[in-house]
């Protein structure tokens, strides 16, 4: 496997099968709709939510035709082992983080089946001036306990948006807060419809005033929890997108979990150039040469 480190996979644990890296019970969920991280019926935060900024979700992104079709060429070029129990393939440049050193390398573009994925996005309304420099396709199985610890991605090289195609199977993405900061949260009582409140009403209200037009009750005394109580899954259907900025990309961190690879699933994961590689930052020139190979779409596995 491609395991090191305190990492780990169901391959490299061994018949025993070591206990797994702990994995914390998500006790909000993410609604799309309103933008707001509901508590769980089970957990101690039911009847609570908060604002969650910072994530753009859309179902079936693309039909299953073109889903079957770009698996069958992924497939066709080698998967590396990756960690915890993954495969990947990378299309991208030549990165030393720590050093915090960057070439083109054998970086030959993204591949071509995503010059048709990147079109459709310029009709996500948050991906306005989006350019991927890097793709990185993720598979996960059960068999290997594939799973990808709480993390952020990169911000030297990488910008603010990070967007993700979930194939071939649901999952989950954990959000998960470590800071020393509280988060408020609003107590909600849901009527007949069980809708929830837009966020704008959330943020809009005062003391007791009832919010009997938008279908929920809601009488304003929050409530203080520590950050790092709080955990918050956003549900990923097959074929959707899911884009993480803001908030979202720089104070949460996020994770796939064991428990939550049911079935094969690939994660196809684009990212942007940061200010310093975009136009006006000190290496902006480098950037241009990055997104010229990029979005020449001749790429393979590097």
């Amino acid at each position: 496997c491609g395991c090191s480190g305190i990492r780990s996979c169901l391959l490299c644990e061994g018949p025993a099968q070591a206990a797994p890296p702990p994995q914390r019970e998500d006790n909000f969920t993410y609604c799309p709709a309103t933008g707001l991280a509901k508590g769980n019926e089970h957990s101690e935060f039911a009847g609570w939510v908060f604002p969650f900024p910072g994530v753009f979700l859309t179902e079936e992104f693309i039909n299953e035709n073109e889903e079957s079709e770009i698996v069958e060429l992924m497939d066709q070029d080698y998967w590396k082992p990756s960690q915890s129990g993954r495969k990947k393939q990378d299309y991208g440049p030549k990165v030393n983080f720590k050093k915090q050193r960057l070439k083109a390398g054998s970086f030959t573009g993204l591949p071509s089946f995503s010059r048709k994925i990147v079109a459709q996005m310029e009709a996500c309304s948050v991906l306005g001036g989006f350019f991927p420099v890097e793709q990185c396709n993720l598979d996960y199985v059960p068999e290997r306990g594939s799973a990808i610890d709480p993390h952020f991605d990169d911000w030297w090289l990488w910008g603010e948006r990070l967007v993700s195609l979930n194939l071939l199977s649901s999952t989950v993405l954990s959000m998960s807060h470590d800071s020393e900061n509280t988060i408020q949260l609003l107590p909600i009582s849901s009527k007949e419809n069980g809708e929830l409140s837009p966020l704008g009403s959330l943020t809009q209200m005062s003391a007791n005033r009832s919010l009997g037009e938008e279908g929920i009750n809601c009488v304003l005394s929050p409530r203080h929890v520590p950050s790092k109580e709080v955990t918050v899954a956003i549900h990923l259907p097959r074929r959707s997108l899911v884009v993480l900025y803001g908030d979202a990309r720089y104070k949460w961190k996020h994770a796939i979990y064991r428990r939550h690879i049911e079935h094969r699933r690939i994660c196809i994961t684009f990212r942007e150039l940061s200010a310093e590689f975009s136009t006006g930052g000190r290496h902006e020139e480098l950037g241009k040469e990055l997104l010229e190979i990029a979005l020449s779409f001749q790429g393979r596995p590097v």
